[in-house]
């Protein structure tokens, strides 16, 4: 039986599906496709027993047709590099599709993160960061890494605080790293934000009643059964804006095993549950699934794949039921799935678009960072006071009164958080409708389309720089 390409086979074989729809020279194709350099680490680290352990790790920057290059560092005992290069390469298109002047790049630290302790996982980000500093591959305007799969604000605080002190002082140094706490330079609505930019991509996808005719499917989000495999950051939030939006919850996984509920579930109970128990199994109401994959063989509308890549594969691809896929992990579905699922008629929504809210905050983070204002300092306080005077005119005109709560509501200046909101919502809507014209136009499914669309972005990046005639 022949053996599906591995994850960055994967990546390639969407781009070269996409590019040759295009009409750029084959040696600058060949150039957007390639890895730009990988950093292959060891490092020891002393665990808390005194023993020595020889650390692995990476760190990939696929493309410099803008810098810095950004990407996320996960943490997981099953770490390639085959796999940082292959995120580090969505990096790149997944920041063209949403306009961010990024180049992609990723890090991978091997350890399953549940084995450390507190001082063990500091002691290992610490020296992490020692080695990207060593080889200047991390700085606000080089290589901005950030939160992902195992890691989270406190060790971008780490990193932050080790870059800072072995570089010479810097005003913009908070800008070396994205995701960090909010009293440490991070921006408010950074953690839920590819959750929530995932919401916002579903949303927008079910707003077009005639691309959802064909999947038996009305549009709007209310009443849609969902099912979402996984429920770290981006799953959990990915549910839960989702089931606020009017979606029923009818299937929730994680490693330790799946539940199904056709009457719903609610994500807050079943964390909750999970924190008490230690599982989300034997959650009251709901049954358990066998095994954590069985959830991605569930008969829903929207299949939200938020775990790790290669998921659903050409093996479980026929007995998937969803009418969408809405891939908010990286690389959930393999190409050959994905292309039996298209056969099929499945839409999926694809992880190099759907996916792009986590990167999208992390731009407003550093802009932030560099500019040195938080958002909303500026305007919140002027827009507040026009607000409360057009209010009062319209009591004045109306002869009726809000109310006090309604009514500060009303007046209320957009904070950073709102601003951030709405920035995000604003990228994702664009972005999608930019793919869904590209997609109409070339008679091609989604992904190839935001492909298309990420290659022109990245083949006139290099353009303007003169690298290619």
């Amino acid at each position: 039986m022949q053996s599906e390409p591995n994850f960055f086979q994967t990546v390639n074989i969407y781009i070269d599906q996409a590019a040759a729809l295009t009409n750029h020279p084959q040696g600058l194709l060949q150039y957007i496709k390639a890895c730009n350099s990988v950093y292959h680490i060891s490092f020891p680290i002393e665990r808390d027993d005194g023993s020595i352990e020889v650390i692995e790790a990476w760190r990939a920057e696929h493309s410099h047709h803008r810098l810095p290059v950004k990407g996320g560092i996960r943490y997981a005992a099953n770490v390639t590099e085959d796999e940082v290069m292959a995120l580090a390469a969505l990096m790149t298109f997944k920041c063209a599709i949403v306009d961010v002047p990024f180049g992609g790049g990723k890090g991978g630290v091997r350890i399953s993160r549940p084995r450390y302790s507190p001082r063990e996982l500091e002691s290992i980000t610490r020296r992490y960061a020692y080695e990207l500093v060593k080889k200047n591959f991390i700085g606000p305007a080089v290589d901005v890494p950030a939160p992902d799969y195992g890691t989270g604000p406190r060790e971008m605080a780490w990193i932050l605080d080790t870059y800072q002190t072995m570089t010479k002082p810097d005003p913009d140094v908070y800008g070396c790293v994205t995701g960090k706490p909010v009293e440490l330079g991070g921006v408010r609505g950074r953690v839920e934000a590819t959750g929530r930019g995932v919401f916002f991509g579903v949303r927008q996808a079910c707003e077009h009643a005639e691309d959802l005719k064909p999947l038996g499917l009305a549009p709007g989000l209310a009443g849609k059964r969902v099912v979402v495999q996984g429920l770290g950051n981006v799953g959990y939030h990915s549910a839960k804006f989702l089931q606020e939006a009017g979606a029923l919850l009818v299937g929730l996984s994680e490693y330790e095993g799946a539940i199904y509920n056709s009457a719903g579930l609610d994500v807050d109970s079943v964390v909750a549950h999970r924190r008490e128990t230690g599982k989300i199994l034997d959650f009251p109401g709901a049954v358990n699934l066998a095994s954590t994959l069985e959830v991605l063989e569930l008969d829903c509308d929207i299949l939200v794949p938020a775990a790790l890549e290669n998921q659903i594969t050409i093996h479980n691809a026929p007995r998937v039921k969803a009418r969408i896929v809405a891939e908010a992990a990286n690389g959930p579905v393999t190409a050959d799935a994905a292309a039996y699922l298209a056969r099929k008629g499945v839409l999926i929504i694809p992880d190099v678009y759907l996916n792009a809210g986590g990167v999208t905050v992390s731009y407003f983070e550093w802009l932030k960072n560099l500019s040195h204002v938080r958002f909303g300092r500026l305007q919140k306080r002027f827009d507040q006071t026009a607000n409360t005077r057009m209010l009062l005119a319209i009591e004045n005109l109306t002869g009726r009164n809000f109310g006090p709560e309604v009514f500060q509501a009303l007046a209320s200046g957009a904070g950073e958080e709102d601003l951030v909101n709405s920035g995000l919502e604003e990228t994702m809507i664009e972005a999608y409708n930019a793919i869904r014209e590209v997609s109409l136009r070339r008679r091609v499914d989604l992904r190839t389309a935001a492909f298309v669309l990420a290659i022109d972005k990245v083949a006139m990046s290099y353009l303007e720089l003169g690298i290619f005639p």
